[in-house]
């Protein structure tokens, strides 16, 4: 198969290609059963966002799917985006639109290939299984030459795989190197087995915080599949719009996202909610994948001591121990989850710019950003919360 072969067609709609075609690309490991390896490149989670209208019109994050055909063979789709502001990435690029504005330049719109409002490591170059790098070089030259074609500023692949970051990098891309604290399982059998591997103080402490946000007259639920019913949204709403406002201004998610999470994306879901004679009162959305459980939004409606961290770090850590699951990544940003087990992991990156002097200075830039940011790693992990021989194990 050549190049030449392959047509690249734009969809302003999930609506314009099935289910079956785009998760034979976007997650073709669940053909054999299971869950995928994350939920947020499937066709149910990104229409969900479309459906609900937390993309399309008016957001700033306007549709322009790619899928690559070989003749009637889809073999590659990507979550593509025109963007018009920089707001739900979390690979933050607000310093190079105003430099590059202040220059004479315009940034927006720009190109996004992302899951929206969602810092999660995942394939964003969805291909086919037997056609990986035709599959990945059609889709980064679709992108390139759709941003080219309609003269804008740059292109932005972010929260892509180290694999496809390496390739990336082979097709002419820049590749940003950042940080996100994840936490590993290294064989701990149980949360008493991954307290044993701390320090002592860093186990007392812990211990402190889950016995302070415990100690109140309730329980706490966890709920996944049909377990969650619509009247649990109702409360989460709630929390996730207290939350929203204090850190974006305005949340990213409708309400009907929810509604429309509760009748496709329920099975993906491991929702917590901390209640008691009242109703409930906090509550941490999370969403499971394969392998690995992946925090999403936390909010609450009154205080209570260390919630925070006992529904958003230490229950999902327990729930993934007891589900077989390896890994927790909960979110972006919080060094404070260091102290909790969750170790800094490099995430990457990928950019085009298509200005050649201002993609040269971008590029000088990502160089001595990449150096910072495994510095700080180094040092941050030496900081860990494990007795040394963990963190020798882990490393």
């Amino acid at each position: 198969m050549s190049q030449s072969d392959i047509e690249i067609r734009v969809l302003g709609s999930l609506a314009q290609i099935s289910a079956s075609d785009w998760d034979s690309c976007a997650c073709p490991e669940t053909a054999a059963g299971g869950r995928p390896i994350d939920p947020f490149t499937t066709h149910r989670f990104l229409k969900a966002l479309e459906d609900s209208g937390s993309v399309g019109a008016g957001t700033g994050w306007q549709p322009q799917y790619l899928a690559a055909f070989d003749g009637d063979l889809l073999i590659g789709c990507a979550p593509l985006y025109a963007k018009s502001h920089s707001q739900g990435e979390y690979i933050f690029d607000h310093n190079w639109a105003h430099a590059y504005e202040r220059a004479g330049g315009r940034y927006y719109p720009k190109l996004q290939l992302a899951v929206p409002f969602t810092p999660a490591t995942g394939r964003r170059l969805l291909v086919h299984p037997d056609h990986v790098r035709t599959g990945q070089a059609a889709l980064v030259q679709g992108a390139v030459q759709l941003a080219a074609d309609n003269r804008l500023s740059s292109l932005h692949i972010t929260f892509c795989t180290q694999e496809e970051a390496e390739a990336g990098a082979q097709m002419g891309l820049m590749t940003r190197v950042t940080q996100q604290f994840h936490w590993q399982d290294a064989g701990f059998g149980d949360f008493d087995g991954f307290l044993a591997s701390l320090s002592s103080r860093k186990r007392k402490n812990i211990r402190k915080e889950r016995a302070q946000a415990n100690d109140f007259d309730g329980e706490i639920e966890i709920l996944t599949g049909d377990q969650i019913k619509p009247e649990h949204w109702d409360d989460f709403w709630v929390f996730y719009q207290d939350t929203g406002a204090r850190k974006w201004g305005t949340p990213y998610l409708t309400r009907a996202f929810f509604e429309r999470a509760q009748e496709t994306l329920r099975d993906d879901m491991v929702l917590m909610l901390a209640r008691d004679a009242r109703g409930a009162f906090a509550g941490a959305l999370n969403f499971a994948g394969r392998d690995t459980l992946f925090g999403r939004y936390w909010g609450c409606t009154r205080h209570q001591p260390c919630m925070h961290f006992e529904l958003c770090y230490y229950r999902a850590i327990d729930w993934a121990l007891s589900n077989g699951q390896t890994r927790v990544e909960a979110g972006a940003q919080g060094e404070h989850k260091l102290a909790r087990g969750y170790l800094p992991n490099q995430t990457h990156s990928l950019h085009w710019v298509a200005d050649p002097g201002f993609s040269d200075a971008i590029a000088r830039y990502l160089e001595a950003e990449r150096e910072a940011v495994e510095e700080e790693i180094e040092i941050l992990t030496d900081y860990g919360p494990f007795r040394k021989v963990e963190m020798e194990e882990q490393q």
